[in-house]
């Protein structure tokens, strides 16, 4: 999507502190972290919501869930734990309409969030 912020940073259009990057994933340092450790994971295919979600982006979705843990044992967080959360609409607080998850990390983390 052309107007998607999350798009333009996978283009290159907007600089983020991308910490892993393959052929399907993305992952960047979050502008206002929560925690020590919060990033940003996104399928490099724009996909809006989890409702927009098809078949054949099972693969993309599970790769997501690799790249977090792959992640975390690479910033030597894995000891701790950490969250991965999505927010999916707008009562949810989804404020760019990209699927994408918060990995955060590197501090206790309290329940229930929100």
């Amino acid at each position: 999507m052309q107007d998607c912020i999350f798009c333009k940073i996978i283009n290159k259009e907007i600089p983020a502190e991308v910490v892993y990057e393959d052929d399907f994933v993305m992952a960047f340092k979050d502008l206002k972290p929560e925690a020590p450790a919060h990033l940003l994971l996104i399928p490099k295919k724009h996909i809006p919501t989890f409702f927009d979600l098809k078949e054949e982006d099972a693969e993309i979705m599970g790769r997501i869930q690799l790249a977090a843990g792959r992640i975390v044992r690479e910033l030597g967080l894995a000891d701790r734990g950490f969250r991965l959360v999505s927010n999916c609409g707008r009562d949810a607080e989804q404020l760019v309409m990209h699927i994408h998850y918060h990995l955060l990390a590197g501090r206790p983390l309290t329940w229930p969030p929100g």
